[in-house]
This record gives C-alpha cells, structure tokens and sequence, in this order.
C-alpha cells in the first residue's frame, strides 16, 4: 500500500468528505454524553478541586475526539461503511469512558484508562492501515503517537494513584509534544488532504449539541426543584446559554471557516492546528462549567453560589470570550478589531465576578442576562455599522478634482 491513495481510491468514495457523516453526529451524542458525566461533579458537589477534576480529564477525552476528527477529515477516501464502522468501533470504547467518568479518580479509574487505551489502538489500527507503507519514519511516529500512548494508558490500569494519573498526563503530553514537533515534516501533505469545510462543520455541530446538553440540564434541575423563583432563575439561565450561542453561530463559525480557509491557502498548518485542536477545547469546557454553576443557581437561587460555581460561571464567560479573540486573531483579524469587542466582553465578565462574590445566586443569573445582552447587543450594532459603511458608495472618488 502506498503512502499516498491512487485517484482510483479517492473516487471510490460514496460520501462527501466536505460534510459532516451521520455517524460523526451519532459519535458526538455520546462524546457530549460523555461531558455531562465528567461534569456530574460540578453539578451535584461544586468545589475547586470538582471543577479542576474536570477540566483534567476533559483535557484527555477531548483530545481523543480531535484524534479521530483529525483522522477522518485527511481520510477522504473513506467509504461510509468504512467510516461507520470507525466511528461505531470507537463509541464503544468512548462509552466505556462515559460510564467511568463520575468515579475516574476513583474506583472506575480502571474503565476510563482502558476506554482511553482502546480509542488509541482505534486510531493506531486506522492510520496503519491507511499510511504504514509511508516508510520507517512514519511507522515510528504511529507507533509512539498511538502504540506507546496506548501502552501508558494500559499500563495505568495496574498502578494505584496518583502513579496511574501521571501516567495519563503523560500519555497527553507525549501526543501534544509530538503533534508540534513532527507536525512540520508531514504537514505539506496532510494540507493537500485538509478539508476545512468538513472540519469547521464538526466543531460547529459539536457545539450545538454541547449547548443542547446546558438546555437539558436547566430542565432537568428546574423539573428537580420546581418552584416560581427556581422557573425564574432557569427562564434566565436559558436566556443566557441562547445569547452564547448566538454569538458563537452568528459570527464564531463563519468566522472559523473563513479563516481556516484563508489559513490553508496561506499553507499555515501550526495556525490551523492551534485554533482547530487546541483553543476550542477551552470553548467547549467553559460552555460546560457554565452549566454546572447554572444548575446550582437554579436549586438555591436565594443562596450564594459556591466559590467553584462562581468561578465557573464567569470564568467559563470569559473564557469562551477570551478563546474567541485568540481564535481571531490567529486566523489574521486586525487586533484593533479584535480588542473592540474582546476588552469590553472580558471588563463586563471580570464585574460578573466581583458580582457573584456578593449577591445571591439568582441576582447573580440576572446580571449575566444583562451582560450578555449588552455584550450581544453591542456586537450587532458594530457590525450593524460595519455593513452600512462597506456598501456605502464612495464619495471621495465621486468628488471633482481640486
């Protein structure tokens, strides 16, 4: 087998690689599945040490998803047969880490390091089949990006904590090390293969369903402790998830696929993998923490809200704004545009956390509702104006000389 498929096997495809699968979908409900158990803490018992549970063993199965997008969006030539099979093969081992998850540091943590080694043996049996005939290189690259992980991840099985858990981090940090330090010698021809189309569409379609997941929480909660002042509290806290997610698919996925599509024609593959791979991350995590503290807000809205809810509550706003102006200014938006926005989202946001120090958790979902309004608001109108101005007529060039 060739390095490179022949033309013949790139037609014999029967799917379009620049759209999203139907069993990429059906995968990402469990991966979504999967965010809401990792989150269980920050629902039922918020703390910091909950909070940044999460975070870290978000940080290992989020990775695992970008694997898999990675390798399907450079496989075009994958049949939807093939495909599904994949994507199928790997939601069982996914589900294995989704029934873990609420006891990962725990009992479980056995089921969560074998669902993770059984994605990377998913992953090394993909691209072995696809590139093994590469050359020597290539295979040594295979076999420490997902033999050797997937060995750390085995292996951590067997040993007691906190030695399983560096073990993950390693794990981790070997696959993180190895994208950036190999990722020039073999970007030329992943970005032939690149479909940015496909690859925006997925992040996109992951984010609906993540926002999907923060709606059904609020029901979920609200059905828990029914009462005026609770369905008060959840009608807010919808309000804000929806202005999120208007910011994000009115302008946050236009914009990714523009300026992927500029950054593959520029040939820039570490910009294309820094605001594909590694900033959503922070996107999707901080959309998650910000239900957590919504849902303790909505059981005790006359209450103060944990330290952990609160942090999670601004920190995932100004994350999520943070991380959209990192993306932006990665993909080449002008900075004095960028900061227009981003400076006085993050000033609002750091006063929503002074906020949330001091009022009650209810007041505390109100004035989220009026800073992302504001912070919406202003966004619409600026770009509003920025309309207005590229379709007005240029006068100077109408004026008579002299």
């Amino acid at each position: 087998m060739s390095a490179e498929p022949t033309q013949a096997r790139r037609q014999a495809s029967d799917r379009d690689p620049s759209r999203a699968h139907w069993m990429e979908l059906f995968f990402d409900l469990i991966f979504v599945a999967l965010v809401g158990q990792l989150a269980h803490g920050l629902h039922e018992h918020p703390s910091m040490a909950s909070l940044l549970t999460f975070l870290a063993l978000f940080a290992s199965v989020w990775w695992s998803w970008v694997n898999l997008t990675f390798a399907v969006n450079v496989m075009p030539w994958l049949s939807r047969r093939q495909l599904a099979g994949v994507m199928l093969t790997a939601m069982f081992a996914l589900g294995a880490i989704a029934v873990a998850a609420p006891e990962a540091t725990g009992e479980r943590a056995w089921l969560f390091a074998a669902g993770n080694a059984a994605l990377r043996l998913i992953l090394l049996a993909l691209w072995g089949w696809q590139s093994w005939a590469a050359g020597t290189a290539s295979r040594l690259r295979l076999l420490a990006y997902n033999g050797l992980t997937a060995l750390l991840w085995f292996v951590s099985i067997w040993l007691p904590a906190p030695w399983s858990f560096a073990l993950w981090a390693a794990a981790i940090l070997l696959e993180v090390v190895l994208l950036i330090a190999t990722g020039a010698r073999w970007s030329d021809r992943v970005l032939a293969r690149l479909n940015v189309e496909h690859l925006a569409e997925r992040f996109g379609l992951l984010v609906v369903i993540v926002f999907g997941e923060s709606v059904l929480s609020i029901v979920v909660v609200l059905s828990a402790t029914w009462n005026p002042q609770a369905g008060l509290v959840a009608a807010a806290a919808l309000a804000a998830i929806a202005l999120l997610a208007w910011s994000f698919f009115l302008y946050g996925t236009d914009a990714m696929r523009d300026g992927l599509e500029a950054l593959h024609a520029a040939g820039d593959y570490r910009a294309i993998r820094d605001t594909a791979a590694f900033l959503p991350f922070l996107i999707v995590a901080g959309v998650t923490a910000i239900s957590g503290a919504i849902g303790a807000a909505i059981q005790h809205p006359e209450e103060a809200l944990p330290l952990a809810s609160a942090v999670s509550l601004w920190g995932g706003i100004a994350v999520f704004y943070l991380c959209n102006a990192a993306v932006s200014l990665r993909f080449g938006r002008p900075v004095r545009g960028v900061l227009r926005w981003a400076l006085p989202a993050l000033a609002l946001t750091a006063l929503l956390g002074v906020a949330a120090t001091l009022l009650p958790a209810a007041s505390v979902i109100y004035c989220t509702v009026a800073v992302l309004a504001y912070i919406v608001a202003s966004t619409e109108l600026g770009e509003r104006r920025r309309r207005a101005d590229a379709s007005a007529p240029d006068r100077s060039s109408a004026r008579p000389p002299g």
